[in-house]
């Protein structure tokens, strides 16, 4: 079995949709990015791709690279999945979390589980997602951006 972690930010700007965990939530602003800009999901593939030992999102999908932009992250996110089954690995579970002062993201969180199952074909009870503020401090806490930490275990398949 291996062990990864990813981390990833973005700010909030006006003129964006909000989208987490490949979810369209209603807000007066979105993330600021070359793609869609799902923090979740981009911090679900940097652990996974960490958990390979292949880098980061960074090195497989450039946010320089034109055919990357506004892309939907979960498709960025299958081809993670398909580095996983290339090298004979499997998802045994992931952990996520979101860090927000708002929107108010739980009634969205089982549908956001439901995407990324999907994506790396686990069962969702594979993959915890949960969301908590910062107590108005920091960045997320001031409502300027939104971050996510995740972490995943992947074992031989």
């Amino acid at each position: 079995m291996r062990i990864g972690h990813g981390y990833d930010v973005h700010k909030l700007v006006e003129g964006r949709k909000l989208i987490l965990g490949g979810v369209d939530i209603p807000h007066k602003k979105g993330l600021d990015g070359h793609s869609d800009a799902d923090v979740l999901v981009h911090a679900i593939m940097d652990s996974v791709i960490g958990a390979l030992g292949l880098g980061d999102i960074g090195l497989h999908f450039p946010d320089n690279d034109m055919q990357f932009k506004d892309i939907n992250s979960l498709i960025l996110a299958e081809k993670t999945a398909e580095l996983l089954k290339e090298k004979g690995y499997k998802i045994a579970n992931i952990d996520a979390t979101l860090i927000l002062q708002a929107p108010k993201v739980r009634t969205y969180i089982e549908q956001m589980r439901e995407n990324i199952a999907k994506v790396y074909s686990v069962d969702k009870t594979c993959i915890n997602v949960k969301a908590t503020t910062e107590e108005e401090l920091g960045f997320t806490g001031e409502k300027k951006g939104i971050a996510a930490h995740a972490v995943c275990l992947i074992t031989k398949a």
